[in-house]
């Protein structure tokens, strides 16, 4: 996720090949109307979007093993549309400058998105919210570095979800443990110490009520 020309499709198609799963592009869910709408100077409007994300949830859950879908998805509400249908989504923001962006934009050819609307999109941008998992990188990083960095941090994420106990319904912002992941700890027993102390008990108790043994060491 992020702004036109912080990398998304760059990234997303190296994430991809790593991962072995199918990539989209969402740049080419759009209809060519809104893609004429943009190339004019005039933003995108939470009506304009509302079918383009619909599409791109449809998307999304037909590909239920995995997939890398590059997407601004730059408001909360645009998430959660992609997240309903998604239950393990996990974002990378592709964060930076508007500066670096603009000169980026205005480098780049045969895109439909003029640098004139960058300012519009950094203005509807929300940064993931505390309860959506996910991972914030700087984009003037290498493309490389940006998968590594995120896979390291998605990993290290989920190895810190616990292992046991039952299974509860998945939240906003958690990752659910996968189907047959198993402790990774080892099973070690642990005493049961008050049994053992009533067993204690019991066999002092009996001894105590045996008769005196005189014959044992005695005279006759």
């Amino acid at each position: 996720m992020g702004v036109t020309g912080s990398g998304k499709t760059t990234v997303g198609l190296l994430l991809a090949h790593q991962l072995g799963v199918p990539f989209a592009d969402a740049d080419d869910f759009h209809t060519p109307q809104m893609k004429a709408k943009m190339a004019s100077g005039h933003p995108l409007d939470d009506a304009d979007r509302a079918p383009w994300l619909e599409r791109l949830a449809d998307w999304l859950a037909s590909h239920p093993d995995g997939c890398v879908l590059a997407c601004s998805a730059l408001k909360r509400r645009y998430r959660d549309v992609l997240r309903s249908r998604a239950r393990r989504l996990v974002f990378l923001h592709l964060a930076g400058a508007p500066v670096v962006v603009s000169e980026r934009v205005a480098h780049r050819r045969n895109h439909y998105m003029p640098a004139s609307l960058v300012g519009s999109q950094y203005a509807d941008l929300e940064p993931l919210q505390p309860d959506e998992f996910g991972v914030q990188i700087d984009f003037t990083l290498g493309p490389e570095s940006i998968v590594q960095r995120f896979l390291e941090q998605v990993q290290a994420e989920e190895n810190a979800q616990p292992q046991a106990g039952p299974a509860e319904p998945i939240q906003a912002g958690q990752l659910e443990p996968m189907p047959g992941e198993q402790s990774r700890l080892p099973d070690i027993p642990v005493p049961d110490v008050r049994a053992e102390q009533s067993k204690a008990d019991a066999t002092q108790t009996e001894d105590a009520a045996k008769p005196e043994d005189t014959s044992a060491g005695g005279k006759k």
